[in-house]
């Protein structure tokens, strides 16, 4: 037990930025699916999906800051910092708009092997791990860094 405990304080910064990252992905699903259902799949995979970035990007700001790199930034550096995270949240958004509409809009019509309502999650699984992995450099090497 004591070893786990040991893998969990050094590595507590990946698990962390993992299970929320995690949770933050499940909001993104949960929200594309609420919008599919709603309002179809072109609204969906379009302006939704824009929508959807918006709310996960400050959702994810929220939990980065406070329980992955347990940010102590105030004033002038704490708005400098959510700067940056938004900067590079909307980088990786547009990625992910990217990728959605190429996946989606353009390779769609021509998927025959799955449901076409199910189409759109598994691109957005696609998309949320190149999204997960960009996220997690830009946060550690610029944003969340040790200010000196």
């Amino acid at each position: 037990m004591q070893q786990i405990k040991s893998l969990f304080h050094k590595y507590y910064e990946q698990i962390s930025y993992l299970f929320f990252g995690g949770l933050a992905t499940l909001l993104n699903f949960v929200i594309l699916n609420v919008f599919q259902a709603m309002f179809g799949i072109a609204f969906a995979a379009g302006i939704g999906n824009v929508l959807n970035n918006a709310i996960c990007i400050l959702f994810a700001y929220w939990t980065n800051r406070t329980f992955v790199f347990k940010s102590r930034n105030v004033g002038r550096q704490a708005l400098s910092e959510f700067g940056q995270f938004v900067s590079c949240r909307i980088l990786t958004a547009v990625v992910d708009q990217l990728i959605m509409w190429l996946g989606v809009t353009v390779l769609g019509p021509s998927v025959t092997f799955l449901p076409a309502a199910l189409w759109p999650s598994v691109v957005k699984l696609v998309s949320q791990i190149v999204v997960i992995l960009s996220n997690y450099v830009f946060s550690k090497l610029f944003i969340f860094k040790e200010k000196k």
